[in-house]
């Protein structure tokens, strides 16, 4: 049956890649107020999507913020039932010069589609519909019970699908969740995420002299904003990159030791990858820590950006009133981003340079996750990947955040299968992001064969 299941694949790749870039076209950017509507047709694509593929029941959502699309196939009760997630929503496209190509128009180049949201989601998302397709045109029906939430707020607030997961546990019930919203190392190495760091993210505004000053009538006595936030960011990490928060060094867990022995040794040279990725000469960060553990264990402090006082075209000897930076804290699992927040928040006061008032503001943030390897679920997504690349994944934690797998792992219990396809060098929430159309095969042959591999 999986053979006719492939097949169906590689017959309708070209149809499936063409429905993929219609759906691309939508430039359904969340964060955006102006973009409301598109967003919105976003999910009516999917939820015809979903309809035409012979989900019996499609529902779209409305909600405070963007809507939801929810769809379920049960039609086996002694099947186990395995609950889909993806986004449809993407990143701002800015800066767009940036482009080779426009952002919403999807383009082939060398192999690879190029577009705003192509692996962050939307082609991710396609290559599940598209096996889930596959197997109910061409093997017989769904082999398991499928139920299918996507959102529209995953790159802005995330609130609503929040909100909807902690009032409808009943109907999310499932014995697995599926997210293809990862990458892995290489194309010729797969590798399946087994955990996830929390995020905290913040403002952090500092303010001097209560307007605006000519720094040659003050220059020498009055408070600088922009001086003293540079002075408490480097006083919250040192140049050794070690943050100076010391409950969160405190509560910060030791990894098990088979992940930590990989970590140490790094047989793949991951770390030469990251560097290469990077067009760096060497990784920065804790020394007392390898790159990987780093990478995916540690807690992570951040500056995104600072503004304040002049930097347009010409001169303005101005003394600012006020500076303010964007930064995030990433946080191992087992934290609580609200504590984390509280300890931030003391850390910033304590190092707060005299004459300087603060004030930190709570932005938003997530809680980690980590599954454990020998679950049933990561076993058959390990088999799948092997059978599609011929080699054995390696498990590995991600740095960044997906605080959704998280909360389906604390409200639902259920095991979260991590299992992406795309590639370090995406571009992901960059200009020119993509995704190879090889991976995008590879993608919907595994998730058609894990799919088959989860039934009992």
């Amino acid at each position: 049956m999986l053979g006719t299941v492939q097949a169906y694949l590689k017959d309708n790749h070209d149809r499936l890649v063409e429905e993929l870039t219609s759906w691309l076209r939508i430039p359904s950017v969340s964060s955006y107020a102006e973009r409301a509507e598109d967003v919105r047709r976003a999910a009516v694509w999917a939820h015809q999507k979903l309809a035409d593929i012979g989900f019996p029941k499609v529902e779209t959502i409305s909600t405070d913020g963007h809507p939801l699309v929810y769809a379920e196939w049960l039609a086996h009760p002694d099947q186990p039932t395995l609950l889909v997630y993806g986004h449809y929503d993407v990143q701002p496209a800015e800066p767009l010069e940036e482009w080779q190509s426009p952002p919403f128009e999807p383009t082939v180049r060398n192999g690879n589609l190029y577009a705003r949201g192509v692996v962050d989601d939307k082609g991710q998302v396609m290559l599940v519909l598209a096996a889930l397709e596959a197997w109910a045109r061409a093997g017989g029906g769904l082999p398991v019970n499928v139920k299918l939430l996507l959102e529209g707020e995953e790159e802005a607030s995330g609130e609503s699908i929040d909100a909807y997961v902690r009032a409808n546990p009943e109907r999310l019930e499932a014995d697995a969740a599926l997210i293809c919203d990862t990458s892995m190392i290489s194309e010729t190495q797969p590798s399946l995420i087994t955990g996830l760091r929390g995020l905290v993210y913040a403002e952090i505004a500092m303010y001097g002299a209560r307007r605006d000053l000519h720094s040659g009538s003050f220059g020498g006595v009055a408070p600088n904003p922009i001086h003293a936030l540079c002075l408490l960011l480097s006083r919250l990490k040192g140049e050794d990159g070690v943050i100076r928060i010391p409950e969160l060094e405190a509560a910060t867990p030791s990894p098990p030791a088979v992940e930590k022995r990989f970590w140490d040794t790094d047989p793949l040279n991951l770390a030469g990858l990251l560097r290469h990725e990077m067009g760096v000469d060497a990784l920065v960060g804790e020394a007392a820590f390898p790159p990987l553990e780093r990478l995916g264990a540690r807690p992570t402090l951040e500056v995104h950006g600072i503004r304040g006082g002049f930097t347009g075209e010409g001169a303005k000897t101005v003394i600012p009133a006020e500076a303010v930076a964007k930064v995030s804290l990433r946080l191992p699992a087992g934290l609580k981003p609200d504590q984390v927040f509280d300890w931030l928040e003391r850390a910033v006061h304590r190092n707060t340079p005299d004459g300087h008032r603060v004030e930190v503001r709570h932005l938003g943030g997530g809680e980690g996750m980590v599954v454990a390897p020998d679950n049933l679920f990561i076993r058959a997504a390990t088999s799948a990947l092997q059978a599609t690349y011929g080699v054995t994944p390696v498990f590995m934690r991600e740095g960044g955040s997906i605080p959704v797998a998280a909360l389906l792992d604390q409200v639902l219990n259920v095991p979260v299968v991590l299992m992406g396809f795309g590639l370090p060098d995406d571009a992901l929430h960059a200009p020119n992001e993509k995704f190879s159309l090889a991976q995008f095969d590879r993608g919907m042959a595994t998730v058609a064969d894990f799919l088959g591999r989860i039934r009992r």
